[in-house]
């Protein structure tokens, strides 16, 4: 499977309301950017979060692959959406520790609660995420970034934005698919391609 960015999508409530992955057109299929594979709607697929999102997909059927139309607001392969893993970070900071903000985040009496080790292993997963998309921005544009330290706050400074992912996201475009997640979508090729 391949991502790619749907870069018209909306706002997560319009998109659900407005049901935008149905109306969602993939113009060229990232194989085949030459046109002639018979690139075909293949559907839909549900998020976890926010509820009600889908995410539409094609078909390829010369690569045998599916072709998976990120909105630019979701997560790429973390659920929920850049806001939410922004947000998470953002707790790490306010409590001072990955455990504090695990409690905050996934609270032992959530409906649905993780449990001590997967809500500790979620906070440290996005964390690292994170560090990782703002290392990589500092690296890959560092006539915009040279000399900033890797976090939100110094971000968020340097941009003058309350949404550091979801500029960095807009800013990056061109890159996205050399980001890591979850700002960076999925562009592997076949193993018959990469051999």
């Amino acid at each position: 499977m391949v991502q790619v960015l749907d870069r018209n999508a909306c706002a997560a409530d319009a998109y659900v309301a407005q049901r935008h992955w149905e109306r969602t057109v993939l113009c060229r299929c990232p194989f085949h950017p030459e046109g002639g594979c018979g690139l075909e709607r293949l559907g839909s697929y549900p998020r976890v979060r926010p509820a009600g999102v889908r995410v539409a997909r094609f078909w390829c059927p010369r690569e045998r692959a599916s072709v998976s139309v990120l909105p630019a607001f979701l997560a790429a392969r973390f659920v929920g959406t850049l806001d939410d893993v922004e947000a998470v970070v953002d707790a790490v900071s306010v409590a001072g520790s990955v455990t504090r903000a695990a409690d905050l985040v996934h609270p032992a009496d959530a409906p649905t609660p993780l449990g001590y080790d997967a809500a500790i292993a979620s906070v440290r997963r996005r964390v690292r995420a994170v560090r990782a998309v703002l290392l990589a921005a500092i690296t890959l544009l560092p006539a915009r970034f040279a000399g900033l330290a890797p976090t939100l706050v110094a971000f968020r400074e340097r941009l003058g934005v309350s949404r550091v992912l979801v500029t960095l996201r807009t800013l990056t475009e061109p890159i996205v698919s050399a980001l890591p997640t979850p700002l960076g979508v999925r562009r592997r090729l076949s193993a018959r391609k990469e051999a």
